[in-house]
């Protein structure tokens, strides 16, 4: 267990009954007042994970551990942790300060310290005008404010969040992502949450655990999963990357030279790999670090654009390379004299100093 560990997953898996195995031998560590999120598509075993760390799903095997106490068998309300669901939960026929005092009012407090806490908590999250207001007559945005004060309102050493952001709109969920992430900041807890979101999860996470099929790809902070990918999964899960299957022809120092439908590529292994002359590798290619123009130029490679996307500022181009190998480029729009059609070809290049991961096979 790392140091610095407060909830720690051993090897926890869990089987649902028709053999439908949710989690694989989960190992997670997550540390003391870090915002980590749970990121995979549907299924993957991120809402599992996070209904055994509250204690609503017991693992089939494995642990569950607090500051290296074993709590795996501790029933929900017997343990640090509170959630905010996706749903938010709140009880309409309570107003707001009722509705985020509720768990207080299980404790052994007086009424003036619950009241105070009620309030300090709807401060934090901009509601101190909306104590006694019905939740019928809040918006979406209020409605999640409301749900984020009743959480931590009781001082969890741990707060879920499974989807909280799903059910507004996208102006306002941008906002929540600032917040969520400011709240956290001010309150030292540690977040956990849950989304198949990944602009949301890359927005505002320290660290980022990629699932896929129950188990857990890579953990790592969103700029080391964006640029080192450790998986082909991640690789094409994390925005978009060209996944190009490449010929090596050698090496220049550190940097490995590959070739794919006529266009040089330059890739690091993370690994130490050193593929043998022609062996084939996937190197992974951003969109961004590849340059586009209209005129053929020494070390460029024709591709048939076969649609255009508009992009704001950019144009994704969908082409094609020689031996037919499907490639995306991001072209800047604002580029003067600079325009593509359907049908034309491209001129493409590896932009300098791109970072190509070499995938494993």
């Amino acid at each position: 267990m790392a140091l610095d560990a407060l909830v720690r997953l051993d090897k926890v898996s869990k089987v649902f009954p028709g053999g439908i195995v949710a989690l694989d031998a989960v190992d997670l560590d997550i540390i003391s007042g870090e915002f980590i999120t749970l990121l995979g598509p549907s299924g993957c075993g991120k809402t599992t994970s996070l209904r055994v760390i509250a204690g609503f799903e017991s693992p089939s095997s494995g642990k569950v551990l607090l500051d290296g106490r074993d709590i795996t068998a501790l029933r929900p309300f017997d343990r640090p942790v509170n959630t905010v669901f996706q749903d938010y939960a709140l009880f309409p026929h309570m107003n707001v300060a009722e509705n985020v005092g509720f768990g207080l009012s299980l404790r052994k407090l007086s009424g003036s310290e619950q009241a105070k806490r009620v309030r300090e908590a709807l401060d934090m999250v901009g509601l101190a005008d909306k104590l006694g207001a019905r939740v019928s007559e809040l918006s979406g945005g209020q409605r999640q404010r409301v749900a984020l004060a009743r959480a931590i309102v009781c001082e969890p050493r741990v707060l879920l969040l499974d989807e909280p952001l799903s059910a507004l709109d996208a102006h306002l969920r941008e906002q929540m992502q600032v917040e969520l992430k400011r709240l956290q900041s001010r309150l030292g807890t540690t977040f956990v949450m849950v989304t198949h979101d990944q602009t949301e999860a890359l927005s505002i996470s320290d660290r980022i655990v990629v699932m896929n099929k129950g188990r857990v790809e890579q953990i790592a902070p969103p700029a080391t999963l964006y640029d080192r990918p450790a998986t082909t999964f991640v690789a094409s899960f994390i925005g978009t990357m060209n996944l190009l299957k490449s010929s090596f022809i050698g090496r220049d120092g550190d940097r490995l030279r590959f070739a794919a439908g006529g266009l040089s590529l330059e890739a690091t292994s993370e690994t130490g790999d050193m593929p043998a002359e022609g062996a084939e590798r996937t190197i992974g290619v951003r969109p961004e670090d590849l340059l586009a123009t209209t005129d053929a130029a020494a070390g460029t490679a024709p591709a048939r654009v076969n649609s255009i996307v508009f992009h704001g500022r950019t144009l994704r181009l969908h082409a094609e390379l020689g031996q037919g190998l499907p490639v995306v480029i991001d072209a800047p729009r604002q580029s003067e004299g600079f325009q593509f059609s359907v049908g034309d070809v491209a001129h493409i290049s590896l932009r300098r100093g791109a970072n190509c991961p070499m995938l494993p096979s």
